[in-house]
């Protein structure tokens, strides 16, 4: 093995970050630094020299690849490691920490590297590359760290699930195992003369199911007994570990839902229906416009005809436009446990199992948009604890609250983000509170526990909605990653309370995440579906909870079939795993597919192409027999009837019996809470700020602008409004499919009311529908009939009186409140452990999470133009009217005004009228229609009236005059403002009050005209005030009660980010005169400058492993005139294809290999170090003069990273580095274009507008001074960033990533290539845009299709 020292892990804020933490549990640590550490596993003592030789062209090429990252460290510390590193002898006046992966892991960081350096010419020399950090650490005496000082803080340094800690340097076997495959074991149920005594063997197999973690119920225990050993049709042998690690995942409540589906029996009453059957009657009841439920991994649903843009196999890989039926599909997933356990993996691959749910419905489909939502125990911010918060305590291998939401987001838009799908909306609560049970006992209810949500939309294609019949001799098909010994057992434990396992199995359960291998993956199963009815595959699944023992399984039973398996064949990185390990893991990415023989060499050649690995396991068999053989260890791991595996023990009856615990009324004037308040005025001021500051109802931009929410083009809606981009949307909304006038698309929103069940399971579950509705009323949908929800019910089903909770709350919404409605829930996932567990030296303890029901809503959209946003309109004359759904009711009950005085109340709101409500959001449909009619729509939920009307001036920036006394009553203001009764407010044109006012009086709706907007000056504060009587009895400035709300995400960003840029971002707010973004352009967008060309010109779509913009690119150049084409970097390696037979070429962006030696660096070396890679580029750039390049993002940095290749680039070009922020940034930010002679930007010089941003690394980092300057000289700069006032900026966040002068885009001397981080591609239709003025006219397009037709016009019709 080869140990080589990298560049700097730490950037210098980070190590400050870190040592600030370090020295809360060691004080006397003074410093850290860190190195990248690489370990190279030479395939031969020949290969090693040949690497070791820093002069031969091998070991050059190593090293170039191994260098990368700019962060600095002092040269001391680099050489003291160094020297670590080549003695294995620790300093004497410091200590060296080696963090490095999980021996018998293999990371994503090493299947991705070695990727690479492979394809740079070493795949004869380097067998594997894999990476760890050498970290020093000093002490103020000098001393070395002491074992028990390390253990304290050890967990900052690495992933305590992936990642091992050393003090030593790692030998070549831990790094790169090559064990001995471990055995297949035999639990004894039968004595020595082959025969059973039931008792003993039930003895045998309970404590079998303690120590494997089965988590079996009683009832499954005796089933397995009976089906093993005991009589007549019995196998009369000895189950392997691998049958029942099997059988306990299939069978586990997480993947057969047996609370759904049991009987239940209720205070002595046996109800009529099950759980399952009360939400199946909503789909009976309205079946329409559902094409599949219940059976497949999503529910599909019907969409409208639009068109197909995607590239054909059967045209050399163009892209096609053709018209389709594009039907869409919902899917909504939890992943609590592992979540809980470890945020950032769990919710990573909570996100990436649920994106592998959408891809794998009928016979593929595709991923579009997704959702994540969290619900947590009290965040306790360090120094900012609040005071209605209450430290319960956790167990010690558990996550806190505030350590979830630091890294459980970033997992979750980590693996959107490396995919490639946005994540355009979904909700943040947090609650944990002692509530009385009797009158002398309580109990605490929180969610210790978490929830973590993840869903989304997806499409397929007409002719895929359902999986085919698999024929017996189908080829079975892993898809995908490798097996590794990670999530071993997930469905089981995710079954079981937590505290109920081990600390030991709950790590196990945990899995990891790979999404750009998920991304190859998809990138199959997308050529596979582009072959329509000559699609290879005919079933798919995808390999979640259980791993392979649930999904191959699964796959052969939906058809009534067995299979015959060869274990050997499965793609598995680690040959020391057992068996089971192999047939039970849970690693990530996977799918498992039928495939005709006839088809397969097609497959392959898929799958070949994206560097996808897959493995031909079996095949299905007539006989329903599951069979699975080990060549390695000649024996058969498997033999089961498939009837044993997938028949049913006994059903399961549920008893329980229906609990009314005490509830405490409310005290709304709030003296008994603020004894210290003389006014309402005192009352109201303390409850604004309290309220604006608790999550469920401060800003959640600190959750946003990590998510890439523009990516594929086709969001019309994302969670930012108006042009200061406040984060308050309602409703997400997607384009149906790419095309200039397509307008149709589908509509996302959320529900959830889960502190209410405290008080009201019912109406806590009709609350969380009836938000859901009022959210989706924002758009354009027919009718409410149209209407399709995913139901994600979670709680701890064992707990008194919750199962009587959980079936009065599914009966409201099953049996009552959705058949009322007309609307059917075809899809939804059940969590039923919602409980934690654990003791300490104060005794047992325990935190149980309320009853809990996530709503999320699907609709089509007739009209994406069309969606209502709380931005109020700064216009003259208007007024806010208020929507009251609830017939006047206003309880506080379960309220967020509640929460924030550690009250619970006792009386519950809830959906007073389903009639009104569907007229309600009906009429709101017909208002549409109503040119102008409604300026600005928002509902009233979390916060009450109070958070609803100052998010809409916040939205807006402007004041508003509101008059309570229509809503008071009984002079109770508070009441009034925060209770959280259904309803909205909406901004209308004084002179069409009364029109806007006969609509809703029809529909049933009472309306209040609460007051007027008062338009924003610069001169003014943009008061907001609210008024009873002639008195003001709260009024303050947009800005101070803006301030408040931001005020949880900047502390939690300034915790997790660079502390700097959250304090400016946070301080921007400040100013009263910021103008928001504006359109400032130099030319027409609607004037079309390719017209009366008539030939479409090829352009290369270039991409490479990892790339996942390319579709919105292609998609923009083909708008613009151009013959798009997808080209994979395999396709040019193989010489399939050649840029020779391009007139331009389109990086596109992505994480390209992860990004792991840098960004856009892995591809770039991928051309630079390959010989005929190299020739291909060099003469695409150099030897003609008729050809153009655009990189955008991973393709800018891989450009940037290919200067040697490009004239005019070399030396003067900057590369892009990490963000200034230390963070991925999505946002919408203004740009001027500069004067410039570039191909693409010509007529735009000197527009100022707005463009998408989605990177972690777009930093312009020149090798000096002096390089800048002659970059400028020359007059490279193409683009800027500006702020909202026009002028270039560093600023955070109007300069995303902080490149100096505010550049960020660079182009060559000759202007034919260009090279820029934002991303014009995915906003060249207006829609597209987050934000456009109203009284734009420039059609279906937006400014930045400009750029590409200027492209087309410099080529012409000539070429």
């Amino acid at each position: 093995m080869l140990v080589l020292p990298g560049t700097s892990a730490l950037s210098e804020f980070k190590s400050k970050s870190i040592l600030k933490d370090i020295q809360k549990k060691v004080p006397s640590v003074t410093s850290i630094a860190g190195l990248f550490v690489h370990f190279v596993q030479p395939r031969s003592e020949e290969a090693k020299v040949l690497l070791q030789n820093e002069s031969t062209s091998e070991g050059k090429i190593l090293r170039s690849l191994l260098h990368y990252g700019n962060n600095p460290i002092d040269n001391t510390s680099a050489s003291t490691i160094a020297h670590f590193l080549s003695t294995n002898e620790q300093p004497s006046q410091a200590t060296v920490v080696i963090i490095v992966p999980r021996a018998g892991t293999i990371s994503p960081w090493s299947s991705k590297a070695t990727n690479i350096a492979h394809l740079c010419t070493l795949e004869n020399q380097v067998e594997r590359v894999e990476r760890g950090v050498a970290f020093i650490i000093t002490k103020a005496d000098a001393s070395s760290l002491a074992p028990n000082e390390l253990s304290t803080f050890s967990d900052l340094l690495h992933d305590r699930m992936t990642q091992t800690v050393n003090t030593e340097l790692p030998a070549s076997e831990s790094v790169f195992k090559h064990g001995t495959p471990a055995p297949l074991t035999v639990v004894e149920l039968l004595g020595q003369e082959g025969m059973a005594n039931p008792d003993i063997a039930r003895e045998k197999l309970v404590k079998a199911n303690k120590e494997l973690g089965l988590a079996l119920a009683t009832d499954e225990i005796d089933y397995l007994i009976e089906a093993f050993v005991g009589s007549g049709d019995a196998l009369k042998r000895n189950p392997t570990d691998v049958e029942l690690f099997m059988f306990a995942q299939v069978n586990s409540e997480h993947c057969r839902h047996k609370i759904f589906g049991a009987d239940w029996t209720i205070d002595n009453d046996k109800k009529p229906h099950s759980l399952f059957g009360m939400i199946r009657n909503t789909h009976k009841v309205s079946p329409q416009y559902t094409l599949s439920a219940y059976s497949d991994n999503a529910a599909v649903l019907e969409g409208f005809k639009a068109t197909r843009f995607a590239p054909s196999v059967a045209s050399n890989n163009s892209y096609e436009h053709y018209e389709e039926d594009v039907h869409y599909l919902a899917k909504v997933e939890t992943h609590n446990h592992p979540t809980a356990v470890s945020p950032f993996p769990g919710a990573s691959t909570g996100s990436g199992g649920e994106i592998r749910d959408e891809g794998a419905v009928g016979q593929g489909s595709k991923p579009k948009a997704g959702l994540v939502g969290f619900t947590v125990s009290n965040l306790l911010i360090p120094g900012h604890i609040q005071p209605w918060e209450t430290d319960f305590g956790r167990p010690s291998h558990v996550a806190s609250a505030f350590d979830i939401m630091m890294e459980a987001p970033l997992g979750g838009a980590a693996f959107n983000n490396e995919f490639g799908r946005p994540a355009i909306t979904g909700y943040f609560r947090t609650f944990a509170e002692q509530v009385p049970v009797t009158e002398t006992t309580s109990e605490i209810r929180g969610y210790h526990k978490p929830i973590m949500i993840a869903g989304g939309v997806g499409s397929v294609r007409p002719a895929h909605v359902l999986k085919k019949p698999i024929n017996p001799g189908a080829h079975l098909i892993v898809l995908g990653g490798p097996s590794m010994l990670i999530g071993l057992g997930g469905g089981a434990a995710s079954s079981m309370a937590s505290g109920q396992s081990s600390a030991d199995l709950d790590f196990a359960s945990v899995q990891r995440d790979n999404p750009e291998m998920e991304r190859r993956a998809q990138q199959v199963i997308d050529f596979c579906n582009a072959l329509g009815e000559d699609t290879p595959i005919e079933s798919i699944h995808d390999v979640g909870a259980g791993g392979l023992s649930n999904a191959l399984p699964e796959i052969v039973h939906d058809s009534d079939l067995g299979a015959e398996i060869e274990l050997r064949k499965v793609p598995c990185d680690d040959n020391s795993m057992s068996p089971m390990e192999i047939w039970c893991n849970e690693s990530q990415e996977r799918y498992v597919l039928a495939v005709s023989p006839a088809k397969i060499k097609v497959f392959e050649e898929l799958c070949v192409r994206e560097r996808c690995p897959y493995g031909i396991v079996g095949t299905a068999t007539a006989e329903k027999r599951l069979v699975v053989k080990d060549s390695l260890l000649n024996n058969v791991p498997i033999d089961l009837p498939m009837p044993v595996l997938f028949g049913k023990p006994p059903k399961m009856s549920r008893v329980t019996e229906t609990r009314t615990p005490l509830r405490v009324p409310f005290d709304s004037s709030l003296k008994s809470y603020l004894p210290q308040a003389t006014t309402v005025t005192d009352v109201l001021t303390e409850s604004a700020s309290r309220v604006l500051q608790l999550p469920a109802v401060a800003s959640k931009s600190f959750l946003i602008t990590i998510g890439d929410r523009s990516i594929t083009a086709l969001v019309a809606r994302d969670q930012f409004v108006g042009p200061w981009q406040v984060p308050v949307a309602d409703v997400a909304v997607t384009t149906t499919s790419y095309g200039q006038n397509i307008i149709t698309g589908e509509a996302m929103a959320m529900g959830e009311r889960t502190p209410l069940a405290l008080l009201s399971p019912a109406a806590s579950a009709r609350m969380a529908v009836g938000e859901c509705l009022t959210n989706m009323a924002a758009a354009n949908i027919k009718d409410i009939g149209h209407i399709r929800m995913s139901a994600n019910w979670m709680c701890a089903a064992n707990h008194d009186g919750e199962g009587a909770g959980l079936y009065d709350a599914v009966q409201a919404v099953g049996l009552d409140l959705c058949p009322q409605l007309g609307i059917a829930i075809p899809v939804g996932k059940d969590s039923m452990s919602m409980k934690m567990k654990w003791n300490d030296e104060q005794g047992d303890k325990e935190v149980t999470a309320p009853l809990s029901l996530i709503i999320t809503g699907f609709a089509p959209v007739i009209n994406n133009h069309k969606t209502y946003t709380p931005e109020l309109r700064n216009v003259q004359n208007t007024v806010l009217v208020f929507l009251d759904l609830a017939n006047g009711k206003q309880r506080l009950g379960g309220s967020s005004l509640a929460q924030v005085y550690k009250q619970i109340g006792h009386e519950a709101p809830d959906v007073e009228d389903p009639i009104v409500l569907k007229n309600f959001f009906n009429a709101m449909q017909y208002a549409k229609e109503q040119e102008g009619l409604v300026l600005a729509y928002h509902d009233r939920s979390d916060g009450g009236l109070f958070a609803t009307i100052v998010e809409m001036c916040f939205a807006g920036h402007v004041g508003a005059q509101v008059q309570l006394d229509e809503i008071v009553q009984n002079g109770d203001v508070v009441a009034a403002l925060y209770n959280e009764e259904l309803g909205a407010v909406v901004q209308v044109e004084q002179d069409r009050l009364n029109e806007f006012e006969t609509l809703m009086s029809g529909a049933g709706v009472t309306t209040y005209k609460m007051g007027t907007v008062t338009p924003h000056t610069n001169d003014e504060q943009d008061i907001i005030s609210f008024n009873f009587g002639k008195q003001s009895v709260f009024a303050t400035s947009r800005i101070e009660l803006f301030r408040l709300w931001n005020k949880t995400s900047y502390l939690m960003q300034s915790h997790r980010d660079n502390a700097d840029c959250a304090k400016i971002e946070y301080d921007n707010v400040l100013d009263n005169k910021d103008p928001g973004l504006h359109y400032e352009l130099t030319f027409d967008p609607a004037q079309d400058v390719t017209a009366g060309l008539t030939k479409r010109p090829r352009v290369a779509i270039l991409r490479d492993q990892g790339v996942n913009g390319q579709i919105d690119m292609a998609f923009a150049f083909h708008l613009a005139g151009f013959e798009a084409v997808d080209v994979h970097m395999t396709d040019i390696i193989s010489q399939k294809v050649s840029l020779k037979d391009f007139v331009g070429l389109a990086a596109c962006g992505g994480f390209s290999y992860g990004d792991v030696l840098g960004a856009g660096a892995g591809w770039a070396k991928s051309v630079l170090l390959h010989p005929h890679a190299r020739a291909e580029f060099s003469h695409f750039f150099n030897e003609r003069q008729d050809t153009f390049a655009l990189g955008v993002c991973n393709g800018c940095q891989f450009l940037s990273n290919l200067t040697e290749l490009i004239p005019g680039a070399q030396g003067v070009w900057p590369r892009f580095m990490r963000n200034k922020s230390e963070q991925f940034e999505a946002r919408t930010v203004m740009v001027e274009i500069q004067e410039t002679n570039s191909i693409f930007l010509d007529g735009m010089s000197g527009s100022r507008f707005p463009i998408a941003v989605a990177h972690g690394e777009g930093y312009a980092q020149f090798e000096n001074k002096d390089v800048l300057g002659s970059f400028k000289e020359q007059g490279l700069t193409a683009v800027r960033y500006v702020d909202n006032y026009g002028k270039a900026t560093e600023q955070y966040p109007y300069n995303p990533n902080g490149s100096p002068e505010g550049i960020t885009a660079v182009q060559t001397p000759n202007g034919r290539v260009l090279a820029m981080m934002p991303h014009p591609e995915r906003v060249v239709l207006k829609e597209s845009n987050s934000w456009y003025p109203v009284d734009e006219n420039w059609g279906q397009v937006g400014p930045w299709l400009r750029l590409f037709r200027n492209a087309r016009k410099w080529v012409g019709d000539n070429y």
